[in-house]
């Protein structure tokens, strides 16, 4: 299933309602909606995206039923089309939002590009880049290889596909990053990686957006690779929607692209994860347990941002990220009136 939290155009009630999309019409079910005319019980698992997380098989079994009902019967105010309603996050409250680390060229390519604008600086360009590459300064922490890099993200700013990133003040250098991002279904505790994929309730698409400058200097500050460059409100963009492990199928072959206004900027694919979903939870549920709706991004894929580039956004610009089997996640970046040059 391809799953979505929506609200209507017309009529809204602040509510946010748990959806499905009709692969053949485009059409979103209101599954609750479709679950109550239809008479079906436990309903409450469908009032939202962790409720249904939550319910197991079983609310899937009930969300699989409603949209079947739905489709068979016709049950007008359980169909909407697009254009009638407003996609949110699909999963707007997850209990924990983490990334990772699971692409190493990305980090790789990220440190030549850092390592190439300090060489810059320097009267020989070349020379330096040479000292910094016999000094090993190019090369990635070995550990980075055993187990994937894990930080906390904000789980309590997420926005959606169609939503404006607001430019944060202070920030000069922002960027996007291109990431796969699994949510899971299943409570554990030192999950094995044989066990892993048992544990993933569908895969979504993460811009984790950034500002460079501000990422800069706080690695200058040995506080992190984040800090607070991407800290800050609608910097998480999650969506368009969840599509559920079963129908995803082989969830490491799936390409994934990123465009500007248009224009292609990167591309890759799953496949190139050195670090896989199964190996995260393993990492993750060491002696602390992994709950159903947490998030999990994939960290960016190799190409998939602009710093790799060294190219960067502009007030207005749109940037959508497409993940073959799940959609595009589309949103434009906008500085707001009264945006301060410092942080």
């Amino acid at each position: 299933m391809k799953l979505v939290t929506f609200e209507t155009r017309q009529g809204r009630s602040g509510t946010p309602r748990l959806g499905a999309i009709d692969g053949a019409s485009g059409n979103i079910i209101d599954l609750l909606a479709a679950a109550t005319a239809a008479g079906h019980a436990h309903t409450d698992r469908l009032a939202s995206m962790l409720a249904l997380i939550d319910g197991g098989d079983a609310a899937l079994d009930g969300a699989r039923d409603a949209m079947a009902a739905t489709l068979g019967s016709g049950i007008a105010e359980a169909l909407h089309a697009p254009e009638a309603i407003r996609l949110l996050a699909p999963l707007p409250n997850p209990r924990r939002l983490r990334d990772c680390g699971c692409f190493l060229q990305h980090f790789r390519n990220a440190r030549a590009v850092r390592y190439r604008r300090l060489a810059a600086r320097e009267a020989d360009t070349e020379a330096a880049m040479e000292r910094f590459r016999t000094a090993g300064d190019l090369e990635i922490p070995e550990a980075w290889a055993v187990v994937p890099v894990m930080l906390n993200a904000n789980h309590l700013s997420i926005i959606g596909s169609e939503v404006d990133v607001v430019w944060p003040h202070g920030a000069h250098r922002m960027d996007y990053e291109l990431e796969f991002a699994m949510v899971s279904g299943r409570a554990g505790q030192n999950i094995s990686r044989a066990d892993g994929a048992g544990h993933f309730f569908g895969f979504t698409v993460f811009n984790d957006v950034s500002a460079r400058d501000i990422q800069a200097r706080d690695i200058a500050a040995q506080t992190g690779l984040a800090g607070r460059s991407k800290d800050f409100d609608s910097g998480n963009v999650i969506g368009p929607c969840i599509v559920t492990a079963d129908e995803i199928g082989d969830p490491y072959n799936l390409t994934m692209i990123a465009r500007v206004n248009g224009e292609e900027w990167s591309c890759g694919n799953t496949g190139q994860m050195d670090h896989r979903f199964e190996d995260v939870l393993v990492h993750a549920s060491r002696n602390q347990t992994v709950y159903p709706g947490e998030i999990f991004g994939s960290g960016t894929v190799p190409t998939g941002c602009g710093l790799e580039r060294d190219r960067y956004f502009e007030d207005g610009d749109t940037i959508e990220l497409e993940i073959e089997k799940i959609g595009i996640l589309r949103n434009r970046i906008v500085r707001p009136a009264g945006w301060q040059d410092t942080w």
